[in-house]
């Protein structure tokens, strides 16, 4: 090996390896894992790649949903094929490329106390293991993401990329390209030379996604900001939340070993915690195991391996021993049962098509297992696919819903969400829902006549779906 190649991949071979395996073997054991949302960017990749564009309904709107741009492109270029076959699609994909990742992030882990830090750490990193094949674009973000840490001048462009997808990643991404560009050299032309060329590839893409964004669906920001609008309490919260549940930003709080260490290892601490106030701008995210923090993870993941060579060993211990507990409960009490959600989910949408088969409007909240269950047009309660309901006042889960909407949209069918343990009451209307949207557009007048078509259970909770339609002379079908 080069010593220039031994430098810049200390790990080598063997630590790449060693990554691999790690991560692949907590990858596979959760794998099963996903969210609605995934499912949502399915229908969209299943629309295009049939010729029917860029939309979530299919003879709606375009529109970018929760999509991040170029993601429905790349399952698309595939070929045609079901949402759900889109939705495997994209969980292969983030799968390969997170073990891509993890392979890049052993081989540049230090051998000895670093590597072993690195895989002690991988193997209890669940929200990197789960997030991976869940459907959603985070595998693929996250191997971006890793090869950001390059220590050559392309990497910005590669955090850039990131933060195109990801547009809470570009505090992160600056913070490394302004580090990277601050030990570039050690006269200041060099540096600002290295600013000069790095800066740009660092925010350069973020800026293109945006003004692309404006041209097709006239306006730069993503249209789940405005239906999903960021509460700064919430997202306090959130980043506290995931610094521990985690683990690892913590490991990063040592001010003594900071202080002993590189100027390379302070950049990626920084870049870390410049995340986390992004993460609190961005006001946190609704869905399990830190999803927003899981692409800069592998950064605070070499972060800890190479400040763990700057620590006592008694210190070096205690730390990773501390701040350990936190990550392997919530590996024990919520990844562990998170990797049935993919089965639970194809359950409800095999089991609800039936009750789906005759209307051609649905009203509904949970937007992405509904739209792999039925082609009809969906009224999106929470507003992450309709430019309309995104704009109406109130939260995502409780937005002011018009009757004059469901009339104008010829709703025919809807879909709620009862609250845990609850029943559907002998007046529908009067039944316990489990969001606000949800309990206000059953008192809504164009609903009155709709009657229960399907209970629905939801796997692995408490709760059911209630399946609406309006009445058609026929017997409600039977609870599941």
């Amino acid at each position: 090996m080069r010593s220039g190649t031994a430098e810049r991949f200390p790990g080598g071979f063997r630590g790449a390896f060693l990554a691999w395996v790690v991560a692949g073997v907590l990858a596979l054991a959760l794998r099963g894992f996903t969210v609605d949302d995934a499912l949502v960017s399915a229908r969209v990749a299943s629309h295009l790649a049939s010729g029917e564009g860029y939309r979530f309904n299919r003879w709606g709107p375009a529109v970018d949903a929760v999509t991040p741009l170029g993601w429905v492109q790349v399952l698309a270029a595939f070929g045609p094929g079901t949402p759900l076959e889109m939705l495997e699609r994209a969980r292969t994909l983030g799968l390969v490329a997170w073990l891509l990742a993890a392979f890049l992030l052993g081989a540049l882990a230090r051998p000895g106390r670093g590597r072993l830090t690195l895989l002690g750490l991988l193997a209890i990193s669940t929200p990197l293991a789960v997030w991976s094949s869940s459907g959603m674009e985070t595998g693929v973000v996250t191997l971006l993401a890793t090869l950001a840490l390059l220590e050559v001048w392309p990497a910005a462009l590669a955090a850039g990329l990131a933060a195109a997808w990801r547009p809470e990643l570009l505090p992160w991404s600056v913070a490394l390209a302004a580090g990277a560009s601050l030990t570039a050299g050690e006269r200041a032309p060099e540096r600002l030379r290295a600013l000069a060329v790095r800066l740009p590839l660092a925010i350069g893409p973020a800026v293109v996604v945006a003004l692309v964004r404006k041209a097709w669906f006239g306006s730069y920001a993503p249209l789940s900001s405005v239906a999903k609008a960021p509460e700064l309490a919430h997202g306090l919260f959130y980043a506290a939340d995931t610094l521990l549940g985690t683990g690892v930003p913590l490991l990063l709080l040592a001010p003594r070993a900071l202080g002993r260490t590189d100027g390379r290892t302070r950049v990626l601490v920084a870049a870390v915690f410049a995340h986390a106030l992004a993460m609190v701008a961005a006001g946190g995210d609704w869905m399990a195991l830190y999803r927003l923090a899981v692409p800069v993870l592998p950064t605070a993941l070499l972060a800890a391996s190479r400040l763990a060579d700057s620590m006592s060993l008694s210190g070096w211990v205690g730390r990773v021993l501390l701040f350990s507990i936190r990550p392997v409960w919530l590996a024990a009490t919520v990844a562990w049962p998170a990797r049935e959600v993919l089965a639970h989910r194809l359950e409800l949408v095999e089991r609800s098509r039936r009750a789906f088969a005759d209307t051609s409007s649905i009203a509904c909240l949970d937007v992405g297992w509904v739209g792999a269950a039925t082609p009809a047009r969906l009224l999106d309660l929470g507003g992450i696919t309709d430019p309309v309901v995104a704009r109406l006042a109130g939260g995502h889960t409780t937005k002011r819903i018009s009757n004059g909407l469901f009339e104008n949209r010829a709703v025919d069918g809807a879909v709620l969400l009862l609250a845990p343990g609850a029943k559907p009451a002998a007046r529908w209307q009067d039944s316990d829902f489990a969001r606000g949207v949800e309990a206000r557009v059953a008192a809504l007048p164009a609903l009155e006549d709709f009657q229960v078509r399907a209970l629905l259970p939801l796997g692995g909770t408490t709760q059911s779906y209630v399946v609406l339609t309006r009445p058609r002379g026929e017997a409600d079908l039977p609870a599941p």
